[in-house]
């Protein structure tokens, strides 16, 4: 659905992107992910064409993005990380208005706002003004309006930047529901726990390159599932290794020496970043 081919952008001397390829099928769940600065955003602006690649080639669904932007526009929805809903109109209006451009007709408007606001559980606020919905109601309501067209793609960026546990967790359900739909999202992400929980295949990107792609358990076995981590005044480590058993020996051991604690834990997606960079998520 998605081709990524070699593609690269530059800012002035800066390396944005550094001949990104990726492919990505129908109806997955794909997440990159990364720290700031590496290549996320860009990603998805030149996907969406709102910026151009300074080389290389993409396309949605056969289209290629640069060749054929109106088409694009049709393929694609986009929830940005920036909430940008009209805080003076309601939930259902904002909806309606984006409809409007892409040229839908009345009648079937009013079917498919009806359809996404119960989709996302504001079916109950659809006629209160934006303005006074919560962090969450507003993330869900950009959700709503990237759908409103049937989109074949979904774009996410950072789709729970900024929410309390409880309201991550509801947003996770919905996006988990356009499976069903066989919709393909593309979501970037700084949480750890949403790339595990969400996403079919995650691509590692660290400035510009994609540094590891796979699932997220063959990510992790990459490093080793099982961490543990020493602790004394002097040292703060890790180590990992492909089962609790050969994991707790080498702890006592060690520690029995050093004079150290240790701690045993599934290894995650951000034990596999810092492995490949030495850097974390979120630097």
């Amino acid at each position: 659905m998605i081709v990524i081919d070699d593609l690269r952008k530059r800012y002035g001397e800066i390396k944005a992107l550094d001949g990104l390829t990726l492919k990505i099928e129908k109806g997955e769940i794909f997440g990159l992910l990364g720290p700031n600065g590496a290549g996320k955003t860009t990603t998805i602006r030149i996907l969406t064409s709102l910026s151009k690649p300074s080389s290389g080639k993409c396309s949605i669904n056969g289209y290629d993005v640069m060749e054929n932007p109106l088409e694009i526009k049709g393929e694609i929805g986009v929830a940005p990380q920036h909430l940008n809903l009209d805080l003076e109109l309601t939930g259902r209006e904002n909806l309606d208005f984006y409809g409007r451009l892409h040229g839908m007709m009345q009648r079937n408007m009013e079917k498919r706002i009806e359809e996404l606001l119960k989709f996302v559980g504001l079916k109950e606020r659809g006629d209160d003004l934006v303005e006074g919905y919560s962090g969450g109601m507003k993330r869900r309501l950009l959700i709503a309006r990237a759908l409103m067209h049937r989109p074949r793609v979904l774009f996410l960026d950072e789709p729970t930047v900024g929410l309390d546990p409880q309201t991550r967790r509801r947003i996770w359900d919905t996006i988990r529901t356009l499976k069903k739909d066989s919709i393909t999202v593309l979501l970037t992400t700084h949480y750890i726990e949403e790339a595990e929980m969400l996403c079919d295949r995650v691509g590692v990107i660290d400035k510009g390159k994609l540094i590891a792609l796979g699932t997220p358990d063959e990510l992790k076995r990459q490093v080793g599932r099982i961490a543990v981590e020493l602790f004394s005044e002097t040292l703060v480590d890790r180590k990992f290794f492909a089962d609790r058993a050969k994991a707790f020996e080498f702890g006592s051991k060690y520690c029995g020496k050093e004079r150290c604690d240790f701690l045993l834990r599934e290894a995650n997606l951000e034990d596999v970043f810092i492995e490949l960079t030495g850097r974390r998520i979120r630097d």
